[in-house]
Parts: C-alpha cells; sequence; structure tokens
C-alpha cells in the first residue's frame, strides 16, 4: 500500500485544482448532454446518459478519489442546483454511486500507456454506475417505494426495462462515450498535459498486483456506500428527501450553467499554469 500511496502523491493545492478542473468540465459536459434530444421506445429510453470519458481520463491520469469526486459534485452542480433542481436524497445515491465507479475505474489503471487496461477500466467504470443504478431502480420497485409495472400485476417486468436500459446505456453510451473516447486521449495525454499545470505524470513504473488494490476494507468500503446510496434513494422515493426543489427557471439558465462551468474551467487552468511558471522561475533564480 505504500507505494500505491506513492503514485498518488499529490500536493494540497493540486489535488484542489484536480478537484475543481474535473468539476467544472463534468458539470459542462452535463449541461451538453441536456441540450440532446431522447427518445422513446414504449417505456425504454434511449439516450445519451453522459460524457463518462472526462471522469475518466481524469481519474486515469490525475487523482482518482479527488477528480472522481469533482466530477460528481460537478453534475450536481451545474446539471441540477444551477437549473433550479435539486432532489435532496436522492443526488445523494447518483453521488456516491458515480464517485464508486468512476475512482474504482481510476484506481486499477497501472500504465496509462496501456490500452488494455484503459479500455478495461472505461467499461468497468460505466458497469459498476450502471449496475449500481439498475439494482436500486428495481429494488424500489419490489419493496414498493415506486410504482412502475410495465405489465399490470406484474412487478418483475420492470427487471426486463432496467435490463435493456442497462445494455443501452453500457453498449450505447458506454463505448461510444467512454471506453473510445477514453482510449484516445489518456495515452496520447499522458506524460504531457500533466507538466502543463504543474504536475508530474503518475508513476507507472511501479508494479503491484490488484490485490494491493482491491484490499478488504476497500471492498467493505464500497459495499457500505452503495447500501448508503440505495437507502437515501428509497427514502428520497419514500418523500423523505429532507430538502428538495423544483423551480422552472426556463431554458435559458442552461447557457447560464454552460457559461459559469466554462470561466471556471478556464480559471483553474490558468491558475495552474500560472503556478507552474511561478514554481519555474523560482527554480532558476534558486540556481
Amino acid at each position: 500500500m505504500a507505494r500505491l500511496k506513492e503514485r498518488y502523491k499529490l500536493t494540497r493545492s493540486q489535488k484542489m485544482m484536480v478537484f475543481i478542473l474535473s468539476m467544472s468540465l463534468y458539470g459542462l459536459s452535463n449541461m451538453i448532454t441536456e441540450l440532446i434530444p431522447k427518445f422513446y421506445l414504449g417505456p425504454i429510453e434511449f439516450s445519451v446518459e453522459y460524457f463518462a470519458f472526462i471522469p475518466l481520463t481524469l481519474c486515469i491520469l490525475f487523482h482518482p478519489l479527488y477528480a472522481a469526486i469533482g466530477a460528481s459534485l460537478g453534475e450536481v452542480i451545474f446539471g441540477e442546483i444551477m437549473l433550479g433542481q435539486f432532489g435532496g436524497l436522492g443526488e445523494l445515491e447518483k453521488f456516491i454511486s458515480f464517485s464508486l465507479a468512476m475512482f474504482v475505474a481510476g484506481t486499477i489503471v497501472r500504465n496509462p500507456l496501456n490500452k488494455r487496461q484503459v479500455g478495461f477500466a472505461a467499461m468497468l467504470g460505466v458497469i459498476i454506475h450502471q449496475f449500481i443504478s439498475a439494482v436500486v431502480d428495481i429494488c424500489k420497485v419490489w419493496i414498493g417505494v415506486e410504482e412502475l409495472e410495465a405489465v399490470p400485476g406484474l412487478a418483475e417486468s420492470i427487471v426486463v426495462i432496467e435490463g435493456f436500459s442497462f445494455l443501452n446505456d453500457v453498449l450505447f453510451s458506454g463505448i461510444l462515450f467512454a471506453l473510445l473516447p477514453t482510449l484516445y486521449l489518456v495515452p496520447r495525454l499522458y506524460g504531457k498535459v500533466e507538466p502543463l499545470l504543474g504536475m508530474k505524470p503518475r508513476d507507472r513504473s511501479v508494479h503491484y498486483s490488484l490485490k494491493e488494490i482491491l484490499t478488504p476494507r476497500l471492498v467493505t468500503t464500497f459495499i457500505l456506500l452503495a447500501a448508503i446510496a440505495a437507502i437515501a434513494e428509497f427514502l428520497a422515493e419514500a418523500e423523505f428527501a429532507l430538502v428538495e426543489w423544483d423551480l422552472d427557471l426556463g431554458d435559458g439558465y442552461v447557457f447560464i450553467s454552460i457559461g459559469a462551468a466554462i470561466f471556471l474551467s478556464i480559471l483553474t487552468i490558468w491558475l495552474m499554469m500560472r503556478k507552474k511558471r511561478k514554481n519555474a522561475e523560482r527554480d532558476s533564480a534558486n540556481v
């Protein structure tokens, strides 16, 4: 575990920059997906779920924990709150499940130049997130906190709907908007984008087995957080959302949110590059 911690070593300010950059970029991508129309075939929805390659790339290249949490928070802030929507405890399920999925995907990549590892991590991240969401939706109907019976009197029909939705999201959004862009971006950005932001590339010379990653403590934490996410969603559907609102702010607020995310992304990158120049000037002065 000491080698694993060494691989992820960043300064506090660098972790904050990764967090803000992930939050703003993924928040921006969520605004774009809001503008893409959805198509329905009966109870089945065909849509672009998300541009998962953005948090996946950041989790693989930088710190997986801070990039994952930043992306999840960006979805809540730019995709919900700034549009006048907030689901209370229901947002906790999305936050936990997506953060877990992106963190695991970013952690298991030992060599960012290995396309097999990158591709496997990208698909695994999407599968974990969609699986948790599908299981929670199914349990909501079976437990009785949500009424959705595609076949009258047959609650088991939700399994077919969620199963098809799971496959659609994994095979459509997972391949087109997670696997392929991540496979293209990660090997090309590795070692090039980190110095521009004043950071060292992740050390791919450090080798360790998956047992060093998937420790009993991590697996237990994963299961516990997934259970908390499910309970939060159940309470939200049972009208125990605590804090919840839905304001009709109009379509124009989507573009305001997009502008805010773009501004924050540019500002974060500028601050990173500015700090890098200052460090370079200080090092040259010391020499």
